[in-house]
């Protein structure tokens, strides 16, 4: 990841991104921050994010299908791409061996 930072809400936009694979769009990411995490997130803060992400190469989108409950508008999906997988497998990484480095005795 060197070159490119993740900010934490960047990191979880692109975390409920990967979960949400197929059925990835703002409204659905917005759905799956709020379940897993337990806060509320505004529609335009993940949007924006997203359009950082994408800027970044970390996320792709394209234009789905037109439904009938969006008025005739089709949705924005996004994916992961492959060097947003990469990031996200370094950023645990990381954590986990920052984490495990801990001493037992912080936590006395």
């Amino acid at each position: 990841m060197k070159g490119t930072y993740l900010g934490e809400f960047e990191e979880i936009v692109l975390l409920a991104v990967a979960i949400r694979t197929g059925d990835s769009y703002g409204a659905t990411i917005v759905n799956e921050i709020e379940q897993q995490m337990g806060r509320t997130v505004s529609l335009g803060s993940v949007h924006t994010a997203l359009h950082r992400l994408q800027e970044k190469g970390l996320v792709k989108s394209e234009f789905g299908g037109v439904t009938g409950e969006r008025g005739g508008r089709s949705k924005r999906l996004y994916v992961v791409t492959a060097l947003g997988r990469r990031s996200l497998e370094e950023i645990r990484q990381i954590r986990n061996q920052m984490w495990d480095t801990i001493p037992k005795i912080a936590w006395s």
